[in-house]
C-alpha cells in the first residue's frame, strides 16, 4: 500500500512538471522568433526572410515528434507581440504579412483555375477547327480529281 502512494505521489509531480517543462520552451522560443521576426524586419529585410528565419528557429526548439506548422508559429508571434506590446510596439505594422487574406487567396486561386480551364477549352476548339478543316480538305481532294481540275480537257 505504501509502494503504491509513492508511485501515485511521483505521477502526480511528473504530471505537474511536464506540461509546464514543454510550456516554457515553447514560451521561450515563440518569444525570441518573434523577436527574430521583428528585428529583422525592423532591419529592413523583406517578410519572406524575416518568416524563414523565425519559422525555422521556432520548429528547431519546439523538437518532438510534432512539428510546428506555418499557422502555428505565426500565431506564437503574434501572440508574443500583443502580449509583450511595450517591447514589440514596432512590430505591429508587420503582422498582418503573417495572416494573409485567406479569402482573397482562394478567389484568386479560382480565378487562375478560370483562366486556366478557358484557356484549355479556347485550344480545344482551335485543335476541333482544325480537324474539321483537314476532313472537308480531303473531301473536296476526293471529290476532285486532277481531270475534272485541268482546264484544256474538254
Amino acid at each position: 500500500m505504501q509502494r503504491f502512494k509513492k508511485e501515485k505521489l511521483i505521477l502526480l509531480f511528473l504530471g505537474i512538471l511536464t506540461p509546464l517543462t514543454f510550456t516554457t520552451s515553447k514560451v521561450n522560443a515563440s518569444s525570441f522568433g518573434a523577436e527574430i521576426f521583428c528585428t529583422m524586419r525592423e532591419g529592413g529585410n523583406d517578410h519572406e526572410s524575416s518568416w524563414e528565419a523565425a519559422y525555422t528557429y521556432i520548429k528547431k526548439q519546439k523538437g518532438g515528434i510534432f512539428k510546428v506548422s506555418p499557422k502555428q508559429a505565426a500565431s506564437q508571434i503574434t501572440e508574443t507581440v500583443i502580449r509583450e506590446n511595450e517591447k514589440f510596439r514596432y512590430c505591429v505594422q508587420y503582422l498582418d504579412n503573417l495572416h494573409p487574406n485567406r479569402k482573397l487567396i482562394r478567389d484568386l486561386e479560382k480565378e487562375e483555375k478560370r483562366k486556366e480551364k478557358e484557356a484549355q477549352d479556347r485550344e480545344n476548339k482551335r485543335i476541333k477547327l482544325e480537324k474539321e478543316l483537314e476532313e472537308t480538305n480531303k473531301e473536296i481532294s476526293e471529290e476532285f480529281t486532277y481531270e475534272t481540275l485541268d482546264r484544256y480537257s474538254y
